[in-house]
């Protein structure tokens, strides 16, 4: 055989096996280096290794191992005044580092020090405030978790919901901010289910930990009876969902009753979820009930009497990235049903209870049980790291460099390697732009929500200017988003607002790392303000884009049957139950399904997985039930021209 793609040395070992003057053995060096060249890693697997060795990382931040820390966990439910404490702390020390979960929890620190006299900056990944007219830092700042700088000496730091140092994807910020904070004194507040977990992490460093318990300042308390009825809301009332689609339908029904109410989901502004939660608060405003996701959960000064759980379903994202609906947890149910009966509002009491009174014994239940204990702290991998990966890799996409780089790491039995899901979504989406590795890393971290088309388009169009070097200008932006924007004439008009806001969102936070590429940030800041307006306006009048929503067909909001809804729910929670048990027990086969539950077993596992919802399996049963009727009315046509005597065919005007 002659092949011209082939090596001579290769041709010579061929021509020797055929006459038996040599062993294919003799081919592996061959295979081997060809090996090699298919997957470099081969040949610099023991360096990779040592690059991404995560076993130690309080060693990553010298400055702070150079200090003796007193480290302090106030521990206690929602509205226990753990956070109260710290602050109090932080106000009084020489200088101070607040690190919150949220950009309004860091804007509602850096108002009430300010206003308290203790001059305080603001930094979050969108924006930053001096209130020294020269621009001089001060020496306290409030700021996000991911912001806070490990570096910067503080007399005093406040690290907010500690236990979300266990979170999948954010959990990182946690560590780094409790493993690197240089300051004398660290306050930790959160959970009693994190103190084991920030103990043996601070035995590590050589520190201890004071811990101060916390019971909650106002008494709250599971009702024996269901809301069933929207008729039964009284002012003070917040019905929590975990859909849009949800709080929707809801608003609408509300409405119908005659009565008004505020609307607070995730995706809204900060300055829409403010003002709509100043129109409940306010004792003479006629708006006295409140439709939420778990947004509130934290972040909100709210004046809730009592808590509703529309449902107690939950959709989530699984480890292989699946979509999930299961119960909320106990530390979700408890963060949520503690906003009612808060300390600081005009209700001293608080109460919480479900929408259908199926739902009560499961929320006793899930409310009864112990927080799961917080058992590993969130790792990420820094842009340095990455670097010293793609130097030994170079030719290698950003995203496959993050799979390797996970599947090489090691870390010991406190830590865990964040989900890297979203930052690989990012590296795919601009792979084909030229940038360098360092600016290719800092797009993929900015924050974006996938699920919004408009928003993934705009990271791939920001990234293709700044690689042309063409700065991207205020002017530029506004023909991008075609300013001047309309108010909202449905909820579809709404949504692709909010987009717009999260575009803004991404273009400021770009504008702090590459600011000649940015160079606008004020400008755009005072657009987002005007957008901010025209989102407020539209949710004011929520109830009326829905009701032409309704009448365009861009949203269905029949309701299920009480029946039906019961049905769904009861099988989700049977199947979610039936897969509890079988883990523990290590089975491979799931328990039977109940009797009855057979019907929807596929749509359940559908809606389970995210592929249906609850909308489209009522808009499918009933063009289900069309084509059936409009088939039956044929076949009986037919049936009867069959049976009956032949006619002769009219003339068209015989009639």
């Amino acid at each position: 055989m002659q092949s011209h793609s082939l090596d001579v040395d290769i041709h010579i070992i061929l021509n020797d096996i055929c006459f038996h003057a040599a062993h294919v053995d003799d081919l592996f060096p061959f295979f081997l280096r060809h090996a090699k060249q298919i997957f470099p890693v081969l040949e610099c697997k023991d360096d990779l290794r040592k690059i991404s060795d995560l076993r130690i990382p309080p060693n990553w931040y010298p400055e702070a191992r150079a200090i003796q820390r007193k480290i302090i966990f106030h521990s206690g439910p929602t509205n226990s005044g753990k956070t109260y404490h710290a602050i109090q702390k932080y106000f009084s020390a020489k200088s101070g580092v607040y690190c919150g979960p949220l950009k309004l929890l860091a804007h509602e620190i850096f108002e009430k020090s300010n206003a308290a006299g203790v001059p305080c900056d603001l930094v979050t990944g969108e924006e930053r405030v001096t209130v020294v007219p020269d621009g001089k830092q001060t020496a306290h700042v409030s700021c996000t978790v991911e912001m806070c700088s490990v570096t910067t000496p503080y007399e005093v730091a406040v690290i907010d919901e500690i236990q979300m140092i266990r979170d999948p994807s954010r959990g990182w910020a946690w560590t780094r901010a409790l493993l690197g904070l240089c300051a004398e004194e660290i306050h930790l507040c959160g959970e009693s289910a994190a103190i084991d977990m920030v103990t043996e992490l601070m035995y590590t460093t050589g520190e201890e930990v004071e811990v101060r318990n916390y019971k909650r300042l106002t008494p709250i308390s599971v009702l024996d009876h269901a809301l069933e009825s929207l008729d039964n809301l009284r002012p003070g009332d917040c019905i929590v969902c975990f859909s849009k689609n949800d709080i929707y339908s809801v608003s609408r029904q509300i409405e119908i009753r005659g009565l008004e109410s505020a609307v607070i989901y995730g995706s809204l502004p900060p300055g829409t979820k403010l003002a709509q939660a100043k129109k409940f608060n306010d004792p003479s405003d006629p708006c006295k009930i409140l439709l939420a996701t778990d947004a509130i959960g934290m972040g909100l000064n709210l004046s809730i009497k009592r808590i509703i759980f529309y449902s107690l379903l939950k959709p989530t994202i699984n480890e292989k990235g699946e979509k999930e609906i299961e119960p909320i947890t106990t530390s979700q149910a408890l963060q949520i049903a503690g906003r009612a009966g808060r300390f600081s509002s005009q209700f001293k009491e608080g109460e919480v209870t479900t929408m259908n009174h199926k739902d009560l014994g499961l929320l006793k239940d899930i409310l009864s049980r112990p927080v799961d204990p917080v058992k590993a702290a969130g790792l990420h991998p820094t842009a340095e790291q990455i670097e010293m990966f793609a130097y030994h890799l170079p030719d290698t996409t950003l995203s496959n460099l993050i799979d390797i780089f996970v599947d090489f790491s090691q870390v010991d039995g406190h830590y865990f390697v964040c989900n890297m899901d979203d930052f690989k979504f990012s590296a795919e989406l601009i792979q084909h732009i030229p940038l360098s590795l360092r600016v290719r890393y800092v797009f993929c971290t900015a924050p974006i929500n996938k699920k919004q088309p408009f928003v993934c388009s705009s990271l791939l169009q920001f990234a293709r200017q700044y690689s042309r070097n063409e700065p991207l200008t205020f002017a530029w932006l506004r023909r991008y988003i075609k300013w001047p924007l309309s108010p909202p004439k449905n909820i579809k008009d709404l949504v692709d607002l909010e987009a717009v806001h999260d575009v803004l969102d991404l273009y400021l936070w770009l504008s702090y790392r590459f600011m000649d590429m940015f160079p606008d940030a004020i400008l755009i800041r005072d657009l987002q303000k005007e957008l901010d307006g025209i989102i407020q306006d539209g949710v004011r009048n929520i109830n009326r884009l829905i009701r032409i929503s309704e009448s365009q067909k861009l949203l269905n909001l029949e309701g299920l049957s009480a029946g039906s809804q019961a049905l769904l729910s009861r099988t989700l929670k049977g199947q979610t139950r039936r897969m509890n048990i079988t883990k523990a027990a290590g089975r491979k086969t799931a328990e039977p399904a109940s009797p009855g539950s057979e019907k929807i077993t596929l749509a359940s596992r559908l809606v389970q997985q995210g592929l249906l919802t609850p909308d489209l399996l009522r808009q499918l049963e009933k063009e289900w039930l069309t084509q059936q009727t409009q088939q039956g009315k044929e076949r009986t046509e037919s049936g009867t021209q069959l049976k009956g005597p032949r006619r002769k065919k009219k003339e068209p005007n015989s009639d």
